[in-house]
């Protein structure tokens, strides 16, 4: 069903084991095709111990980030499974991740599912090839996880091509999250699958970006991404999905992106916030 995606960190260190629980949970699936993307250290290694297929020689930018552009042409043609899904590695998909996305395909032909996830803090390897330890995993994430909103975009399933040509974007930098859902509400639906998957963010500290979350979001290659992207009017969220997959199972419109009201409210209330 899926061919899943990633461009992971170096495995070492915190990030080492939050990349495998994240792999290891992708791999509990059903009919998934698992590839991982780049150069960094390790990534061959744990490629070659999985079983699972590792694409090299990805462009990066002047400054070594991986290329996002690359790597979506170099996965398309590499990829057996009809819908396409690219996911951070530090992001646990459970048992309910995969009829959701069924369900969700099926709305449109041309189709991108997104949805909140939860932040939770896992410091220790997982079994989550067990049934019954991602069942725990997912009920500690609703009792303890905390949601990261509509900004915060970390899967993104597709149908082949909806986004292409894909921009020179850079990954682990902000802004191209947000132009892949405004591209795709201009070629067919974006369903929000947030009410029927629970998504775990696994906590993570940022020591891996040089000048961390700041550099990340404000530096030089978020500010290049702001500008591939066309500026800030296409970057849009969660918020700004057409549809919404309920938990009976049906896709519904998601009546509060007609005319950006939802993120329109988002983004005051965010304001209001840092004027207390």
């Amino acid at each position: 069903m899926l061919t899943l995606f990633t461009i992971p960190k170096a495995f070492a260190g915190e990030i080492d084991t939050i990349q495998r629980n994240a792999i290891a949970s992708w791999l509990a699936l059903e009919n998934v095709q698992v590839i991982l993307v780049g150069d960094e250290p390790g990534t061959a290694d744990v490629a070659r111990e999985l079983g699972v297929t590792h694409v090299t020689g990805v462009l990066t930018s002047d400054a070594g980030t991986p290329r996002l552009d690359d790597a979506f042409a170099k996965v398309e043609q590499l990829a057996v499974e009809p819908l396409r899904c690219f996911v951070n590695c530090d992001i646990v998909l459970l048992d309910d991740f995969a009829p959701a996305v069924r369900r969700a395909a099926t709305a449109a032909e041309a189709v991108l599912v997104v949805g909140a996830t939860r932040d939770l803090e896992v410091t220790e390897r997982l079994a989550l090839g067990d049934a019954e330890v991602r069942a725990a995993l997912r009920t500690r994430a609703l009792r303890e996880g905390r949601s990261r909103g509509a900004t915060a975009i970390d899967y993104f399933v597709y149908t082949p091509r909806l986004f292409d040509p894909v921009p020179a974007f850079v990954v682990g930098r902000a802004r191209f999250d947000n132009w892949l859902v405004w591209r795709a509400r201009q070629r067919g639906i974006v369903v929000d699958a947030s009410e029927v998957v629970v998504a775990v963010h696994q906590r993570h500290t940022y020591g891996h970006v040089v000048g961390g979350l700041d550099e990340a979001h404000f530096g030089p290659e978020a500010a290049r991404n702001l500008a591939l992207a066309g500026g800030k009017r296409r970057l849009y969220t969660i918020n700004d999905a057409s549809h919404r997959l309920r938990a009976d199972g049906r896709v519904r419109r998601n009546l509060s992106a007609v005319g950006r009201v939802g993120e329109n409210r988002r983004k005051l209330a965010w304001k209001l916030r840092q004027h207390r």
